[in-house]
This record gives structure tokens, C-alpha cells and sequence, in this order.
């Protein structure tokens, strides 16, 4: 059964004010706690919308790596998930991910998670989520691990090249 929309649009912008306002401080202050704790309220929003089997999936998984995401950092748990898989990357819903410190593979996965989401939803407010949730995840990673943005970054203009 379809959620709700009344005041879809409203919490979405509400949402979207106070994601931004985190992204800059969180950039700013290079804290990716104030980030994720922005982030939050908008993966929870969008556990709530979504219906579909894979969505429902996709979305609750979101929740589960931004939480577990939020306890690397608050406990400063580093861990190299490449170095124990002994490959510097895995391949994740057809992208190329570089696999290192495991606070910086949750955010990119919440990114990809983002992308599924945003395809695979037909409502305009879980693509609106979606999206907030994906340009967070990258002002995540920058301010976690401003060179493992770059690698990333080129890595996905790689990907888009290689599949033009």
C-alpha cells in the first residue's frame, strides 16, 4: 500500500536542509559524525517510503552501514577489509570499489545502495532521498579519506568511459 504523501514533500525539504547544513559543517569541521548523524533522519525517512521487496532490502541495509558506519568512527575502529580479502577491490552492483579501511567502504557502499534505490523506485520522494543519501555519502568519504575520494572519483569516471 502506497505511504502517504501529505507531507511528503515538506519532511523531504526539512530533510534536505538539515543533510546540507551537516554536509557544510561536517566538511568544514572535517567531523564525519556531525555527517552520518545528519544523514540519519533521511535513511530512516526512507526506510519508512520504500515497498518494494528489493527497495525494502536496499534501503534497511542503508540504515544498518550508516549505523555501523557511525560506531567505526565514534570507537575509531580501522579496520582494511582489502588486506584481509587480499584484493585492493571489489566489484559492487557492476562498479569497481577500492577496499581498504572499513570506515571508508561503508560510506561507499551507502552510495551504491543510494543508486539502486534511486533506479529501482518508482516514487519521486525515495528518488529524492536517494539522492540526498548519495551526495552525502561522498561528502562522507571526502571527509574520512580526502585521497580515497580521489581514487574513487577516478575510478567511476573510469567505469562511466569504459561502458560509453
Amino acid at each position: 500500500m502506497a505511504k502517504p504523501t501529505e507531507y511528503a514533500t515538506l519532511i523531504c525539504v526539512i530533510l534536505t536542509i538539515v543533510a546540507i547544513i551537516g554536509g557544510i559543517i561536517g566538511f568544514v569541521n572535517l567531523s564525519p559524525l556531525v555527517i552520518i548523524f545528519t544523514l540519519l533522519p533521511t535513511v530512516i525517512y526512507e526506510v519508512y517510503r520504500t515497498e518494494g521487496e528489493s527497495t525494502r532490502a536496499s534501503s534497511w541495509l542503508m540504515l544498518f552501514v550508516l549505523v555501523a558506519e557511525a560506531i567505526f568512527v565514534l570507537f575509531k575502529i580501522s579496520f582494511d577489509l582489502g588486506q584481509y580479502l587480499g584484493q585492493s577491490h571489489a566489484y559492487i552492483a557492476g562498479s569497481i570499489v577500492p577496499l581498504g579501511d572499513i570506515k571508508v567502504l561503508a560510506p561507499v557502499l551507502l552510495a551504491v545502495l543510494s543508486v539502486i534505490l534511486f533506479v529501482r523506485t518508482a516514487g519521486i520522494y525515495t528518488k529524492w532521498l536517494s539522492v540526498i543519501i548519495f551526495i552525502g555519502s561522498f561528502v562522507l568519504i571526502y571527509v574520512i579519506a580526502p585521497g580515497g575520494f580521489s581514487d574513487l572519483i577516478k575510478a567511476t569516471i573510469g567505469q562511466i568511459f569504459f561502458y560509453l
